[in-house]
């Protein structure tokens, strides 16, 4: 495929500014960037004008529910909600059934991913057997297969004994942990923040003390270790704070992720039990969203991340304390982000790009995709004109528990190239 694209405004992680540009895109690679380009015979050309071409996102946290809870997701649709949001590349959760803790289930799994997925699909693997935390999961061989991120994720791993020993271990492959970060005795029925509007509705929250404690118990088991800790989905202010000294001491290696809904939603939103927004960790306070996108501005987050955890209407119709924690993500994230930050001038498309392109990536290990000569080809071009309507049938996850179904935002993915092939064009 020879794919020339005009008057495009280019985006990258290094430079507030867009760019304008054409790009020439042949045999998978971009062959050339400039202005007033000749298209090549035979060649496609997609005028791009009034809008942004920038590199697909990738998203390390999706659970895409393969094996054991494919009613929810497959990697399939998983991977196809991603392109349908511009996103190009994803690390699956292991909390499967079986869980991804072995050689045999990470290998089933990525084969899965190889005759069903249009984008590169990774996944991670339990620090220990079953996310029963007691005993190490087969550490080494996930990582021979290519395994890099361990995680125990939906789970705490609880014996603090357990989780040291797997990072003085798996830390010597090059191999890192990311931590849900959760005190289950303190955290309760796990279904919303401890405050005003739990209070409000009669149902017993979790407070952030619960995320709190383990943030800092993690890192402080990776500083003793050597090793590298990823903390995921933080959603409390002092977490954020807690990240940010340990980054300031400069003596242990941290990262951290910011999911779109908890920097968009609060407590308040959950209205009169609405299970659209009931989530692990849960929607918390103004204050502490305010402070999450000042974290995010301010380098504290490397990167945003979904944590896409579809469920079936089913599921979600429950009552809300039956009902299970998630939200969908794949579809919405780029435009909810554009809709509600970067329209408004709150970030700009490098923070974006930067977040949730180059340093996901970059924590696994990947090259980074960028609009440069020679590089692959692996792009999106977004309309910012334009709007998307988030109908039932505009989505591709199997699932829809998100609180944007039924909503239009500004802005739309309008084409997403990735080596030779065109996976989605509106």
């Amino acid at each position: 495929m020879t794919l020339l694209i005009t008057n495009a405004r280019l985006a990258s992680d290094n430079s507030p500014a867009l760019t304008p540009a054409d790009v020439l895109v042949s045999a998978g690679k971009i062959h050339q960037i400039g202005a007033g380009l000749a298209a090549p015979a035979g060649a496609r050309v997609i005028d791009a004008r009034g809008r942004i071409l920038l590199p697909g996102m990738f998203d390390a946290h999706v659970h895409f529910r393969e094996p054991g809870f494919e009613a929810k997701e497959t990697i399939a649709t998983g991977s196809e909600a991603a392109i349908n949001g511009g996103i190009t590349g994803v690390v699956m959760m292991p909390n499967t059934s079986p869980a991804i803790d072995s050689t045999t289930v990470v290998a089933s799994v990525l084969a899965s991913a190889k005759r069903s997925s249009r984008i590169p699909v990774y996944t991670s693997g339990c620090v220990t057997k079953g996310r029963h935390g007691k005993e190490l999961a087969a550490i080494d061989g996930m990582r021979a297969l290519g395994v890099r991120m361990l995680t125990d994720d939906g789970d705490t791993t609880a014996d603090a004994a357990v989780l040291l020993r797997a990072m003085q271990y798996a830390g010597e492959f090059g191999m890192f942990f990311a931590s849900h970060c959760e005190v289950p005795e303190l955290a309760g029925p796990r279904a919303l923040n401890e405050g005003v509007t739990s209070y409000r509705l009669g149902i017993k929250g979790s407070p952030a003390c619960a995320e709190e404690i383990i943030i800092d118990r993690d890192i402080r088991l990776a500083h003793a270790a050597g090793a590298h800790i990823h903390i995921q989905h933080v959603s409390s202010k002092l977490g954020m704070e807690t990240i940010r000294w340990w980054k300031s001491r400069g003596d242990v290696r941290v990262t951290a992720e910011v999911a779109p809904h908890h920097l968009l939603f609060t407590e308040e939103d959950i209205g009169d039990f609405d299970t659209h927004y009931k989530m692990n960790p849960p929607l918390r306070t103004k204050a502490d969203t305010e402070a999450l996108l000042q974290g995010l501005i301010d380098g504290v987050f490397d990167l945003i991340a979904t944590d896409h955890a579809p469920h079936t209407p089913f599921e979600k119709s429950q009552d809300f304390v039956s009902a299970p924690n998630g939200i969908t993500g794949l579809d919405t994230a780029v435009v909810s982000l554009y809709h509600h930050f970067i329209a408004n001038g709150v970030f700009g498309w490098d923070l974006l790009v930067k977040r949730y392109s180059a340093e996901p990536r970059r924590l696994m290990g990947l090259p980074v995709a960028s609009i440069a000569q020679g590089e692959p080809a692996d792009m999106v071009l977004f309309d910012p004109d334009a709007t998307t309507a988030f109908t039932a049938d505009f989505m591709r996850s199997k699932s829809q528990n998100t609180p944007f179904l039924n909503q239009t935002l500004r802005g739309s993915v309008d084409l997403v190239v990735l080596g030779e092939n065109i996976l989605l064009e509106r």
